[in-house]
């Protein structure tokens, strides 16, 4: 007989919250006959095999390491960094080490505390398989106003470079609409009618390689909702090359080198400083990844 499996869970881990074990499989730490578990509440029968794997323990307060980092901007009260693609921003389960805060600690000592234990001066965030720009505050003034600066959105402009499948029809467009969780894979984003926050991006075409089939696409984002590039270029049909949730498995590997990760890359910012108020402005070189088909940029 058929039974949830976050119910067959909480039988076999008593021990375990139904939040704790949710988590679990929100977080692909559990399987179903070899497969990622698609959500907590999903039918499985007494022959599926189902496999737990409980991550390490996150340290409550993250630990300093020497990661080298590529630091765009500092002074008293602020740090840019250009982000390598793979580096998690900060600690979570399965990553609680080797992670951008981890690796800010470090270089600033002083970090610790601002904003909170957690994610010290985090203010936005990437994904791991991103490159490029982001901005922490060393200071509380600075928290702040990078806060306050991130809410409004309209007070920082974030571009983005990303390595589309495909030519859109137009050269230029803006997206708005509501993106939530997908009603089905909850580990995915979706554009839907309810229950989601409004997503805003202005979008150019900068150039096509017709001979790859592939775009550049420049991408200027008025908010900064979880996955929102990857879903918009997906909603173009023009998927992000090398994204293993929102794209095209096929088309990458059509692509040479086919690309390891998501082809994204947080290419300028600009912003206030949160304590002068001067204007600032940053941009981060393509990384080789992206490079071979950005050339003409």
């Amino acid at each position: 007989m058929a039974e949830r499996l976050d119910v067959v869970l909480a039988a076999r881990y008593p021990d375990f919250t139904r939040s704790r074990l949710k988590g679990l499989v929100d977080a692909g730490f559990v399987t179903v006959n070899g497969a990622p578990a698609q959500k907590a509440g999903m039918k499985v029968s007494p022959d599926d095999a189902i496999e737990v794997t409980i991550p390490p323990p996150v340290p409550a307060v993250p630990e300093p390491e020497a990661i080298p980092l590529a630091v765009v901007y500092e002074d008293d009260d602020l740090i840019v960094i250009d982000k390598a693609p793979g580096m998690v921003v900060h600690p979570a389960p399965g990553h609680a080490s080797g992670t951008l805060v981890n690796a800010l600690l470090y270089r600033c000592p002083t970090l610790g505390g601002i904003g909170g234990v957690a994610r010290p001066g985090i203010v936005h965030r990437l994904d791991q398989d991103t490159s490029g720009l982001i901005v922490a505050a060393k200071t509380e003034a600075a928290m702040a106003g990078l806060s306050r600066a991130f809410a409004r959105h309209a007070a920082v402009e974030k571009t983005y470079l990303a390595v589309c499948h495909g030519r859109p029809r137009l050269d230029a467009g803006r997206i708005e609409n509501l993106i939530g969780r997908h009603p089905v894979d909850r580990k995915r984003m979706a554009i839907v009618d309810t229950n989601g926050k409004v997503a805003i991006t202005n979008w150019r075409l900068a150039a096509f390689d017709a001979a790859r089939g592939v775009s550049t696409i420049e991408c200027r984002i008025e908010t900064g909702r979880t996955h929102q590039i990857r879903v918009h270029m997906a909603s173009l049909g023009c998927p992000v090359a090398g994204d293993r949730v929102y794209g095209r498995a096929a088309l990458d590997r059509r692509l040479a080198p086919v690309p390891a990760r998501q082809l994204l890359h947080a290419w300028r910012l600009a912003l206030r400083h949160p304590v002068s108020g001067a204007p600032l402005s940053f941009e981060a070189p393509i990384p080789a990844d992206m490079a071979a088909y950005c050339a003409s940029l």
